[in-house]
């Protein structure tokens, strides 16, 4: 994965709306041209408009036909590097393989794709070990199925009713996912994500959830992904230690930890959980602030899989810490945050807060590039998500139209408003931000984390040779000094203040 920042999007709600259209955008000639080293491609299979916005495809080897064809993706994985997801964990109740399932029991041919409770529990489950079971959503992952011949199955539905478990165990769930990662090896994708990985193995009398079978697991489709010619990045919601643990046995793991830990510097202008996070974090991620889920808690706070932890003092945050920075973010949004997060709409998940980053930190646009800025210095491989990309806000009107929580920052862009959106000043000092990014020679060296001015300061220095690059960050008074090496001499912005040049080392400071 090259170390430039990547754009994750959905096709179909940037720029009009198919794979040609994005293709476009990021072309020669495009409004951002050359901007992105890389592209995460959220789920452009068949259907884009299920249950869960492309994570319940019917056919995980078709491209939906409102966007485009593979050829399509194809052409886009020529102009830049392009990762796509592998729902791991589920397939969509209409897809063929459990119509014929429902219609023939247990003589369909794909009888062993999907997970029963019998498979898990075969002398049956007792209460305790169902509520040991850990999930994102109130109640059991179970549901009781009639099928066309009377028999009646217990199937797991981690997420919802319209996404079957597969049994990843059995020789059809591997049949299944090989030839998942074969179409997208393909056609041109280099990079894949491992959606929902977590969940994927059951074992009875045990929280079900990251088991270390589960590693093993993960190895093997891995091993699967190398052979083709692609890496792998793992999509894991838990424990901060879960994820230095999974870090060490994977390509590439997401920083979730950072946004929260970064939202709470700025609003209560101390820099200790983050520089505690920052001493311990692996250096193999990729890092966000916004993605198409919300701003994680789990992530910072106790471990929900371990019944006995109290969580005092396990998390990065404290209870009491992590309570207050929800509640800031909702007060900071005008209460839109509230209402879409949550047992406040139809949520998949009820671990994160539904907002836009921007809004997270009451439209501060000082605050936002700073928190970008950060993000960029940060180890690890940066993402931009496309309302993040545009300075988007909540979208309370697609959230009322859909009741879903997680679209309050899902808006969907035409080219018109694309166009306008890039035209924001903020933005422009973004994007050349991620230009400055991608071209200073400093970021392929080490970092530092350098002593700080304050409790509210972080101040980090990446080196590579005699190209330098220093950031200089204060909570306190919402401020950024940015400074690095050129040929012209060094260079300096005061973030809020100037922004460098569109060029990328080469940059004229204040």
């Amino acid at each position: 994965m090259k170390n430039t920042v990547q754009l994750i999007t959905y096709v179909d709600r940037l720029g009009g709306g198919t794979l040609n259209d994005l293709a476009e955008l990021l072309g020669p000639g495009g409004s951002l041209a050359g901007v992105f080293g890389g592209l995460h491609l959220l789920p452009f299979f068949l259907p884009i408009d299920g249950a869960d916005a492309g994570f319940d495809p019917i056919d995980h080897t078709r491209v939906d036909p409102r966007l485009g064809q593979w050829h399509d993706v194809a052409a886009l994985a020529s102009q830049c590097e392009v990762m796509a997801d592998v729902i791991v964990n589920h397939v969509s109740a209409e897809s063929p393989q459990f119509l014929n399932f429902l219609k023939h029991g247990s003589a369909s041919e794909h009888a062993g794709l999907f997970l029963t409770l019998g498979r898990v529990f075969p002398a049956g489950a007792l209460e305790s070990e169902l509520l040991a079971i850990y999930r994102p959503r109130p109640g059991l992952p179970l549901l009781a199925t009639r099928l066309a011949n009377g028999e009646t199955k217990i199937l797991w539905t981690t997420f919802t009713a319209q996404q079957l478990d597969i049994d990843v165990e059995h020789a059809q769930g591997r049949a299944y996912l090989q030839g998942i990662l074969q179409t997208l090896a393909a056609n041109g994708i280099r990079q894949v994500r491992l959606d929902a990985v977590g969940y994927a193995i059951k074992r009875a009398g045990t929280s079900c959830f990251m088991l270390p079978e589960t590693f093993t697991f993960i190895a093997e489709i891995a091993g699967q992904a190398h052979a083709l010619g692609m890496e792998v990045l793992v999509e894991l919601h838990a424990h901060h230690q879960r994820q230095i643990e999974v870090a060490k046995k994977v390509d590439w793991v997401y920083d979730f930890a950072l946004p929260p830990l970064l939202l709470h510097a700025l609003i209560f202008k101390s820099a200790g959980p983050l520089l505690r996070w920052l001493a311990c974090r692996p250096h193999n991620a990729v890092t966000v602030l916004d993605t198409h889920d919300g701003i994680g808690i789990i992530d910072v706070g106790a471990d929900p899989a371990d019944p006995a932890d109290s969580g005092q003092g396990s998390g990065l945050l404290s209870p009491t810490e992590l309570d207050q920075l929800v509640e800031a973010i909702h007060t900071n949004s005008g209460g839109t945050s509230r209402a879409a997060t949550g047992a406040a709409a139809s949520n998949l998940d009820l671990y994160q807060v539904n907002c836009t980053y921007l809004d997270a930190l009451a439209g501060d646009e000082t605050a936002y590039l700073l928190a970008r800025a950060v993000q960029f210095f940060v180890p690890g491989v940066p993402q931009v998500y496309y309302v993040g990309l545009l300075a988007g806000r909540n979208d309370m009107d697609l959230l009322r139209r859909t009741g879903a929580g997680r679209d309050i920052n899902r808006h969907r862009y035409n080219r018109a408003e694309v166009e306008r959106a890039l035209k924001q000043p903020v933005v422009e000092q973004l994007l050349r931000l991620i230009r400055w990014r991608n071209g200073h020679a400093a970021f392929a060296g080490s970092v530092s984390v350098l002593p700080a001015l304050n409790d509210g300061g972080l101040h980090l220095r990446w080196d590579h040779g005699t190209d330098w690059a220093d950031a200089i960050f204060d909570f306190t008074a919402c401020s950024a000094l940015l400074s690095w090496s050129d040929a012209a001499g060094p260079q300096s912005w005061q973030i809020g203040l100037r922004a460098p040049a569109a060029g990328a080392a080469g940059a004229t400071g204040s």
